[in-house]
């Protein structure tokens, strides 16, 4: 089974983001997750446009962008221009969701829809053939560090089996709460990708922490 260990940014040190950055570039993690928060459909503020520029200049991984934004339509051609290799919308913010997935997948981009803990799987029967990953959060967006929702292991079994059934390769990546423990049940119980921060960039030795979390 695919196995991709994205660290995410959010938990990145800033007043030393390019050691962090080149850390990832050195690591055996496969992408950079990087969270893009409004403080209208979260309830935070995190970064945009400028800073994916600088840091696409000297990633050596794909950007993984995940738009946790209203209206995020608008803003797709901007962020792919400034470096995203992924984008993630949120099927919440998306009220003609087909549309915008086509469109992202016009801009040569691999498309992601996340969902928040409290959204049903079966919001994805009619769009998950079109779809080339689904980002389960396993803790409400806005905030790094939070406990991980328990519930989400049958949310992922859930989506495996219509993955599965419909004879689909879509990936699942899952956000919120990863840690050795979570990050093995996780696996288990059909996750592709693991996204991590705080428990990454945490850590003594965050290079290692990638290696051992891969292998969990």
């Amino acid at each position: 089974m695919t196995r991709f260990i994205a660290p995410s940014i959010l938990s990145a040190n800033f007043l030393d983001l390019r050691k962090d950055i080149e850390m990832i570039n050195q690591s055996n993690a496969h992408w950079i997750h990087y969270d893009v928060m409004d403080g209208v459909f979260v309830p935070n503020i995190s970064f945009g446009l400028p800073i994916l520029k600088q840091i696409s200049s000297i990633a050596q991984k794909p950007l993984d962008v995940h738009l946790m934004i209203a209206n995020p339509d608008q803003y797709i051609t901007a962020f792919k221009d400034a470096g995203a290799a992924n984008i993630t919308v949120h099927i919440e913010t998306c009220p003609h969701l087909n549309r915008t997935i086509n469109f992202i997948k016009e801009q040569g981009l691999m498309a992601s829809v996340c969902l928040n803990p409290h959204t049903p799987i079966e919001m994805l029967e009619e769009i998950i053939q079109d779809i080339d990953m689904v980002l389960i959060m396993s803790v409400n967006p806005g905030f790094g560090g939070q406990l991980f929702i328990e519930s989400t292991y049958r949310k992922i079994g859930k989506l495996k089996k219509m993955i599965l059934d419909k004879n689909l390769k879509t990936l699942i990546e899952v956000d919120g709460g990863v840690n050795f423990e979570t990050g093995k049940k996780l696996f288990e119980a059909g996750a592709n990708v693991l996204v991590s921060g705080s428990f990454i960039f945490h850590s003594d030795n965050p290079t290692k922490r990638i290696d051992d979390l891969l292998s969990v």
